[in-house]
């Protein structure tokens, strides 16, 4: 007998999301490891006790620490698509969980910084699968209306976790000794454990189980999450037309990597992981990993510094709670183009103040040769505050919409394998920004945010001309978005989804049997006869 199912779709959504909270603290389905793993970083890097125990690593070495989890992550998210199709997007959640906690344990244990990065690599394997498989299987059992704010949901988890953490790190901050960061970090394993107890309570994703021929089961779950297990409800018929009709065109098309560039798929190829790049070299994670720094820089230090620090992830919480509200309304394209402006004026604003009114240290602050330039009044409350503001900006925008555009993107039968793809190149520019922020400190100081700002810009411009309007529209009818001669990207707008229609169509016709009760040559003969044309493989 099996676990009875969550059939709430938000409460799934917080439970997936549990996952994220591991980033710092896991979002069930997301288990973004990164959350809890950012904050414990951020926390941590500025107390005696680590500096002291790791023989004050700085530049390279540091980056190399924080760049350990990135690493791992790329590794993690080259697996993640076969074994997503393989396991399934629930269980593969469940498998990545296990390197969670050899990393965390691994982690809390460490002898040096040689350990450290070991198990922050193996902590990073667990963050790749998650990264690309949480947000699949949060848009796989979602409605269009909704999809958005429940892919959200993810990240605010994600941003919870890190607030937590950080000041979990914080209070640890006051044990003397290695005690004090190894705490930090096997408080970590909490929120693995909850997620790997929780996990059986999740039914699988019906779009997979469509995919492996458990025909039976995907309707069952399409049912319950979708209409109170009413198989007979004209959305669960509608949205399963749709899902086996492209899924049955798919399969006539392109097989093996060729369904990532031919017929138009390099679009969605091309949108999924620039998206996720773009995330990156944005630049925010100057604030999450080196906000410490940062501070250092107006004038913040000590525990003053850290407060401050932790101020931003309160920030990222609330910004992104307000996006839950209207993502699906405003759709992807304004907060992905809107909010790189935003972030890019920040970091010129930021470089510039830091260039203009800055004090030049050459020997660092107090040793510290990533802090080379620091500023007073006026200027020091200035640097602060667009901080602030550019963690808001992002928190409403690129931080929680790269992961919701990026889910959306792919074909059934591509989805698992491309947000794979999407999450590589998210954690390749993570690992590279990571590992060379605290060096850009050192040798390029203020000059660093100017050039983030430029390339905020740059990931506007690519927003306006590549990015079509997904929001409202289902997983199959975004394939259309995609295809050769479709709509251009800056005349999509949010919703007028074609599901509507076949549901209206379903009422007014009386019928409850369509595609689900018919036999399997019924069922290719329907799909012949109603496959869209020019379905982009």
């Amino acid at each position: 007998m099996g676990f009875p199912k969550i059939k709430n779709v938000y409460f799934l959504a917080a439970v997936a999301t549990v996952g994220g909270m591991l980033y710092v603290l896991p979002p069930v389905v997301h288990m973004k490891d990164f959350g809890f793993d950012i904050s414990s970083i951020s926390a941590i890097i500025g107390t005696e006790q680590y500096v002291k125990y790791f023989n004050n690593p700085q530049g390279t070495t540091q980056g190399g620490i924080q760049a350990a989890l990135a690493g791992g992550s790329i590794i993690g998210a080259i697996i993640a698509g076969p074994t997503s199709n393989k396991l399934g997007r629930r269980n593969a959640i469940f498998f990545a969980c296990i390197f969670w906690l050899l990393g965390t344990s691994l982690q809390a244990g460490c002898n040096g910084i040689a350990m450290l990065i070991c198990g922050r690599f193996i902590n990073g394997i667990c963050v790749g699968i998650t990264s690309s498989q949480v947000p699949v299987y949060l848009a796989e059992i979602s409605r269009p209306e909704i999809r958005g704010s429940i892919i959200v949901i993810q990240q605010w988890a994600i941003e919870w976790g890190i607030f937590i953490m950080y000041f979990a790190a914080y209070g640890c901050s006051f044990i003397k000794g290695s005690a004090s960061f190894r705490t930090a970090w096997a408080l970590q394993l909490v929120p693995a454990v909850f997620l790997m107890l929780a996990i059986p309570f999740l039914p699988e994703s019906p779009r997979w189980l469509a995919k492996v021929g458990r025909e039976k089961e995907a309707v069952a779950v399409l049912a319950d999450i979708q209409a109170g297990g009413n198989v007979d409800d004209p959305l669960v018929l509608a949205e399963w037309h749709e899902i086996t009709t492209i899924l049955a065109a798919e399969r006539e098309g392109q097989q093996g990597w060729r369904r990532f560039i031919k017929n138009g798929m390099w679009r969605r190829t091309f949108a999924g992981t620039s998206v996720q790049a773009w995330q990156q070299l944005s630049g925010a994670n100057v604030m999450t990993y080196y906000v410490v720094y940062i501070f250092d820089m107006a004038g913040l230090t000590g525990n003053t510094g850290l407060i401050s620090s932790g101020v931003q992830y309160a920030i990222f919480i609330i910004g992104t709670a307000a996006t839950f509200f209207f993502i699906d309304k405003t759709g992807r394209r304004p907060l992905l183009i809107y909010g790189a402006v935003a972030m890019g004026i920040c970091m010129f604003v930021v470089g510039g103040v830091l260039g203009t009114y800055g004090t030049y240290l050459p020997d660092g602050l107090d040793g510290n040769l990533s802090v080379r330039v620091q500023v007073s009044g006026s200027p020091a409350y200035t640097v602060i505050a667009f901080c602030y503001i550019l963690v808001l900006a992002y928190s409403l925008t690129l931080a929680p919409i790269a992961w919701v555009y990026a889910a959306e993107v792919w074909s059934l039968e591509t989805r698992a394998t491309g947000m794979a793809l999407a999450s590589v190149a998210n954690w390749a520019f993570n690992f590279a920004i990571g590992f060379f922020i605290p060096p850009g400190f050192q040798n390029i100081s203020w000059k660093l945010f100017l050039i983030f700002g430029v390339l905020c810009f740059a990931a506007a411009v690519q927003a306006y001309f590549s990015y079509p309007e997904t929001a409202g529209k289902t997983l199959e009818e975004i394939e259309l978005l995609f295809q050769k001669g479709g709509p251009k990207p800056w005349k999509t707008k949010p919703g007028n989804s074609l599901l509507d229609t076949q549901i209206q169509d379903i009422r007014a016709s009386g019928k409850t049997g369509g595609v689900i009760g018919g036999t399997e040559e019924e069922r290719a003969e329907h799909v012949e006869k109603t496959a869209p044309s020019g379905v982009s493989q």
